[in-house]
């Protein structure tokens, strides 16, 4: 007879003693609000075609992508969950121009946080994967509470991220250890099916947009053309794997090894362009792939080093197995 399996409440609930006393009530509320975000954006999914919520919503967002109508109703989803804990005391999303202050959550112990609801929407029409990818920080009491955020990346509370796929996984870190939980589609549930996320030190898959080639650094160019070179002895050639979805590539980074990269373009060279947000893809990604045993550059450094001085702050990600990334950065310093 097989034991039971551990909800997301009963973790999050045993990992209390590994959060700052004076958060770890709200970081578990905003936890379990996101949860269940994630059922209802679930259910959305299967049947957005039949509900009219595909397509283009009109416009652009913040960061210049058009929006879908899911982005817009996502958004408004994880909103409305998280005014409801109770102790959020700000929002900010990739679907919003500017962070969206919530009185309900203000005070010492509030929480901000940052939230991209609908990563890879690119691929809704198609139905391709996608994810929600999510950072939690304290607001330290400031009023207006969203300008917490800036400043380094090494203060989150907690951070992870939901896959909506064949099956939807919610996977969150809170300092110790990467933890992954399946949802339970008859109860609602999420159950805990990977335990301790450990990635491989070195894996076999890399994943990028290898349509942008032009516009990479040369040691970018040079590393993966190191990749697709046949070496036996190295484990080369790798294999690609590329989604379009952030969420989805970088899972499947973490539980099999390997690396996926999404690096600036610099067809310019004095100024550089990064694609990928700062606050709500980047850092908490680095987050859980250092808590999973993984790395996180830029290419030329340490993602979590990185400083925020606004909330759409773009930044470059290379991001898997630590040995991986250790050597995509030596090929930048060639």
């Amino acid at each position: 007879m097989t034991s039971p399996r551990i909800s997301l409440e009963q973790h999050l609930s045993d990992q209390r003693a590994s959060m700052p006393s004076e958060h770890a009530a709200g970081v578990a509320a905003i936890l379990k609000g996101l949860a269940g975000v994630a059922v209802a954006i679930e259910r959305e999914l299967a049947h957005a075609a039949l509900r009219d919520r595909l397509g283009y919503a009109g416009g652009v967002n913040v960061t210049g992508d058009q929006v879908k109508k899911l982005d817009v109703w996502s958004h408004e989803v994880v909103a409305d969950a998280l005014r409801k804990t109770g102790t959020c005391a700000a929002l900010v999303s990739e679907e919003s121009a500017e962070p969206i202050e919530m009185a309900e959550g203000a005070g010492p112990h509030g929480i901000v946080v940052c939230c991209d609801p609908v990563d890879g929407s690119s691929n809704l029409d198609v139905n391709g994967a996608v994810g929600t990818i999510f950072s939690l920080r304290p607001s330290h009491g400031k009023v207006p509470a969203a300008p917490a955020v800036l400043g380094p990346m090494t203060g989150q509370l907690a951070a992870g991220y939901i896959m909506y796929g064949p099956a939807c996984t919610l996977v969150y870190t809170v300092g110790a250890g990467a933890y992954g939980f399946t949802l339970d589609r008859e109860t609602g549930e999420f159950l805990l099916t990977h335990a301790g996320i450990q990635t491989r030190r070195r894996g076999k898959i890399y994943g990028i947009n290898e349509g942008n080639i032009a516009t990479w650094h040369p040691g970018q160019r040079a590393y993966v053309e190191s990749l697709r070179t046949q070496d036996k002895a190295s484990g080369r050639p790798y294999s690609l794997r590329y989604s379009g979805a952030m969420v989805g590539d970088v899972h499947r980074i973490l539980l099999e090894g390997g690396i996926f990269m999404y690096p600036a373009d610099v067809s310019d060279p004095a100024k550089p362009k990064p694609k990928l947000r700062l606050l709500y893809e980047v850092a908490p990604m680095a987050f859980v792939a250092e808590q999973a045993g993984g790395r996180a550059s830029t290419g030329t450094g340490r993602c979590l080093d990185l400083v925020a001085t606004d909330y759409h702050q773009r930044a470059s990600i290379l991001v898997g197995s630590a040995d991986d990334v250790a050597t995509a950065e030596d090929f930048y310093r060639t």
